[in-house]
């Protein structure tokens, strides 16, 4: 596929390399009606000049290698096309690209992780493709941190019969604006598994989605999310089942605290008319602990084909369960101690799939401090 070709279409949005074919958004479109765009630093108009710099260091499993390309690499731009305006400007405003690729057949003895730390000196674009071959399998961490405004587009090329499982970390100081877009091309009987934990940040919006190239493809999206006061942490997901015989599978927790915490979470699932037997189902799920804040969910199916295996959607938002509060009391555990508990195990389901322990241990931390708060 060349640069300005287009990938395989997602739902009903334009997909471009030129950024001249997005108009500058003003709030009012369905793809940013939740976005407070004022807070976005110039991002998604073009004022956001990149004179700012995100460092990324590479801690590379040996089986692994990692390349620092210019724009003209051919392997650039093959897993997607960016359909809004701040994903082309990411595509436009960076210099040299990381290329991470896993061999064929090759089997990751450890996970990889790239470190991207902001110096909180303007605004900075980026761009990383991570190539895994046929029959390969890897593990990557992104673990964001420092202070930073920054777009960026991650693209994850999955090969047949093999495997790749992602853990990205937003746990940026607290002024930071991130804006990011991962994109997951899956070959035949690919198996991708994500995992996104979004804790710091004055504004951080992400958008990953997976589309197949071939049957057998398998998915799975999973993500936790704590907001505190003032913050403004979205994700928007879009799956699109274009081939037979797919599978995804999509969770998302958040919990929020503080005056005008605010969480977004967009989950758009297509089945195309020739995606027969497809299994596929998203959830979505929110605690708000406090009063000013507010959980905005919204899951959408839209199934083209009668032949499907599965397909389902849920959303659920709201205050903690009194009688789980009443049950621990009722045993001598004091309230406050209760409330943590509860909150603890309805985000601890999801992180105990975070695969990498020491990450696992670090979100678990992170999410303590939360509570104490």
């Amino acid at each position: 596929m060349g640069l300005n070709e287009k990938p395989l279409s997602t739902l009903h949005e334009k997909a471009s390399f030129e950024l001249g074919d997005f108009e500058v958004p003003n709030g009012r479109e369905e793809s940013w009606r939740f976005t407070p765009l004022s807070r976005l630093k110039g991002l998604h108009n073009g004022k956001a000049e990149p004179v700012g710099h995100v460092r990324l260091d590479v801690d590379a499993a040996p089986e692994v290698t990692v390349e620092t390309v210019g724009r003209d690499d051919a392997r650039l731009g093959k897993a997607f096309a960016p359909t809004d305006r701040v994903s082309a400007q990411a595509w436009h405003g960076f210099e040299k690209a990381t290329v991470i690729t896993v061999p064929r057949e090759a089997v990751a003895s450890k996970h990889t992780v790239l470190t991207l730390t902001g110096s909180g000196d303007g605004a900075a674009y980026g761009h990383i493709v991570v190539i895994v071959e046929p029959m390969a399998e890897a593990v990557i961490v992104l673990d964001h941190r420092g202070s930073a405004v920054y777009a960026d587009n991650i693209e994850f090329a999955i090969g047949d019969g093999a495997s790749l499982r992602v853990v990205s970390l937003q746990d940026w100081d607290d002024d930071a604006v991130h804006v990011s877009h991962h994109h997951a091309l899956l070959a035949k009987d690919a198996t991708f598994r994500s995992f996104v934990v979004t804790l710091g940040g004055d504004l951080v919006r992400l958008s990953p989605n997976v589309t197949y190239t071939a049957p057998g493809g398998d998915a799975d999206m999973s993500g936790v999310y704590f907001a505190d006061a003032g913050q403004h942490l979205e994700h928007r997901l879009l799956v699109d089942h274009s081939q037979p015989n797919c599978k995804s599978n999509v969770d998302y927790r958040g919990a929020l605290q503080g005056e005008d915490a605010h969480t977004v979470w967009i989950g758009d699932v297509i089945i195309r008319v020739e995606a027969e037997g497809t299994d596929t189902y998203e959830l979505n799920r929110n605690l708000i602990l406090t009063d000013g804040a507010r959980a905005d969910s919204v899951p959408n199916l839209e199934i083209l084909t009668g032949e499907v295996a599965g397909a389902g959607h849920a959303s659920a938002s709201g205050r903690l369960d009194d009688e789980h509060i009443f049950y621990l009391q009722a045993r001598g555990i004091p309230y406050d101690e209760a409330r943590r508990l509860v909150i603890r195990g309805f985000l601890g389901q999801l992180i105990e799939k975070i695969e990498v322990e020491e990450i696992r241990e670090r979100v678990l931390t992170a999410v303590e401090a939360e509570l104490a708060r």
